[in-house]
């Protein structure tokens, strides 16, 4: 598989969503924190570059900060706008420090289901894609995506591909809701089985 050419196939297809949606759309809250969609889609664009000095002193120089300051800023433009700044920087791709490509895959693939799933705008995300993002997670290099803790001591096995990770009670389902659920997105655990679920769900709350 091209990762460089299915982070820029992700973005696009984010572009293309933003596109599609109404006002009312956009200001539905999505699945990722406090973030409604069209900040999702602000996050997404803002990662495409680095905080400027000013947005990361009014942080207090605090990276996770400066980034949700920058992304809500940057979704005060209009979606058109944000939908062309994705697809600009679609194959414009610099390897991220640690979590390189993999985790750029995974952050276009995890947000823009952040934004579908609360529309009930269902996107069948590619399963080889997806291979890469669980592989990521269990990587130790996901920093941001999840601690460690949250993954720690349990069984990972996907149903729909042939992949499985780590020792302990069972988390089991589609690729797509383990990603998910990885990444603290608690909307997903009733799509998944298993003894672990019941030892993950408060590490997600």
């Amino acid at each position: 598989m091209d990762i460089r050419a299915a982070i820029a196939d992700e973005r696009r297809r984010i572009a293309d969503l933003l596109d599609s949606l109404s006002p009312d759309q956009l200001d539905t809250p999505s699945l990722c924190g406090d973030w409604t969609v069209k900040e999702v889609a602000g996050h997404l664009v803002a990662a495409t570059g680095k905080p400027s000095l000013s947005v990361l002193a009014r942080s207090g120089f605090r990276l996770h900060k400066a980034n949700s300051q920058l992304a809500v800023q940057t979704a005060e433009r209009p979606a058109a706008e944000l939908a062309q700044m994705l697809r600009g920087t679609a194959n414009t791709l610099h390897k991220a420090p640690i979590v390189g490509f993999a985790g750029q895959l995974t952050d276009a693939q995890v947000h823009g289901q952040d934004m579908r799933r609360p529309l009930g705008l269902p996107h069948g995300l590619h399963l080889d894609r997806l291979k890469v993002s669980l592989e990521f997670m269990v990587s130790g290099r996901a920093l941001g995506f999840a601690p460690k803790r949250r993954l720690a001591n349990l069984r990972w096995e996907a149903s729909d591909l042939n992949w499985f990770s780590g020792v302990g009670p069972l988390i089991a389902g589609p690729a797509e809701a383990l990603l998910m659920a990885m990444c603290g997105r608690g909307a997903v655990l009733p799509e998944l089985d298993g003894p672990g679920i019941r030892i993950l769900d408060p590490r997600i709350s």
